[in-house]
């Protein structure tokens, strides 16, 4: 691939980086994110990466790349990539194990859940800086008035519901506070098997559930 901003005569060329040591996000030791980007890598080009690591069940939130598409590719583990194709409001659910990828176009409004233990996905961008607007960002950051107003909702209620996000920028959910909170008190954790709760699963046994497939 050219890439027409670099002059490769220059001695800061650089051909090699460590993800490890650029952590993009934290939700615990299991449940991270670290990237890579052409401010960490100068040759990379209009391209950039995830590398995404999470435990059984663990979601990375709903949300979209305004600048780039998305090609989710599992390393080891299962997940579910659910996405809503904005022309028809279809919602597809496509399950990948290792070896197989699920594609996001541009834009598209998409999340993906951890099927097992120790998942491990690279997702891929082509663009050097992948944008994103986060579902989290979109609830927390628009004041609660307005959202009440627009939708016709109880303020009240609307900033109960939305208090246990505590402003916070989730992207990989659920938080560790909500799973260590009794089942039976918690709307988030219902007692029933998450296979029941997450629809998405289905798609496990089913690869052709609600659109999704290869």
């Amino acid at each position: 691939m050219s890439i027409s901003y670099m002059d490769f005569t220059q001695p800061n060329v650089e051909f090699f980086f460590d993800l490890n040591k650029n952590r993009l996000f934290t939700r615990n030791n299991e449940n991270f994110i670290n990237s890579l980007g052409r401010n960490n890598l100068n040759t990379l080009g209009n391209v950039s990466l995830f590398d995404i690591f999470l435990s059984k069940d663990r979601i990375i939130e709903p949300h979209y790349h305004q600048n780039a598409s998305e090609l989710v590719y599992c390393i080891s583990g299962s997940a579910v990539v659910s996405l809503i194709n904005p022309f028809t409001n279809k919602v597809s659910h496509i399950p990948i194990t290792p070896g197989q990828v699920a594609n996001i176009p541009q834009g598209w409004w998409h999340w993906e859940i951890a099927t097992k233990e120790k998942t491990h996905l690279l997702a891929i961008f082509d663009a050097p800086y992948p944008e994103s607007i986060l579902g989290s960002d979109l609830l927390t950051k628009t004041p609660t008035e307005v959202l009440a107003y627009a939708y016709c909702l109880d303020p009240n209620q609307l900033k109960k519901t939305l208090a246990p996000l505590n402003n916070e920028t989730i992207l990989i959910g659920p938080t560790d506070n909500c799973l260590k909170q009794p089942k039976n008190t918690n709307i988030e954790q219902p007692s029933i098997p998450m296979t029941n709760y997450h629809p998405y699963y289905n798609a496990v046994q089913n690869p052709y559930y609600y659109g999704g497939g290869h």
